[in-house]
């Protein structure tokens, strides 16, 4: 992924009111922040264009250009957003992409992040249901695919079973809903 360089801003301009209601609105339990209607609108126009200028952010949502650049380095350092490129697999040369369910023994968390660190692997997520782990790939083709379930993924401890979901093309892809 690459991400968009942004330097961050010190002083004025609404700052510290803005990170006073984000702090007091953080849930301890989940971490979750609790996003006011400017920053909600911020993601909706950054996730429609990552590239626009702080200038038209800033005519859009009402604020100054200091303060839309403090509230979009704010929202990237606390990890509540990213803004990156998303190519089209097929368009770089990857022309196989599978879901993949994975039953595992053991701690998950710990087979989770073993997974999470194979290059191929884009997507790792814990859940409930028939799978313990479900993890996407990304790969040149078949031979690909063989080698990532085969000398990746069946390596890793604590993986007892995986089943390989291949895409045969992608509907939809949305990323719209982090400002809802």
């Amino acid at each position: 992924m690459v991400e968009r360089a942004l330097r961050p801003v010190r002083g004025g301009g609404g700052g510290a009111a803005f990170r006073q209601s984000l702090n007091a609105s953080r849930k301890e339990s989940q971490g979750a922040i609790s996003l006011d209607a400017k920053s909600k609108e911020l993601i909706a126009l950054l996730q429609r264009d990552g590239r626009a200028s702080y200038a038209y952010l800033a005519k859009e949502v009402g604020l100054s250009e200091a303060a839309v650049r403090q509230r979009v380095q704010r929202l990237i350092d606390q990890k509540v957003m990213q803004i990156v490129a998303v190519t089209d697999p097929l368009s770089v040369g990857f022309s196989r992409q599978a879901m993949v369910g994975i039953k595992a023994n053991g701690d998950l968390r710990e087979v989770a992040e073993e997974i999470a660190s194979i290059k191929e692997v884009d997507y790792v997520v814990v859940c409930a249901g028939r799978f313990d782990l479900l993890a996407e790939v990304v790969c040149e083709d078949d031979a690909h695919l063989m080698e990532i379930l085969n000398d990746s993924l069946r390596k890793v401890t604590g993986v007892a079973e995986i089943e390989a979901f291949l895409y045969l093309r992608l509907e939809k892809q949305s990323y719209q809903w982090g400002a809802r």
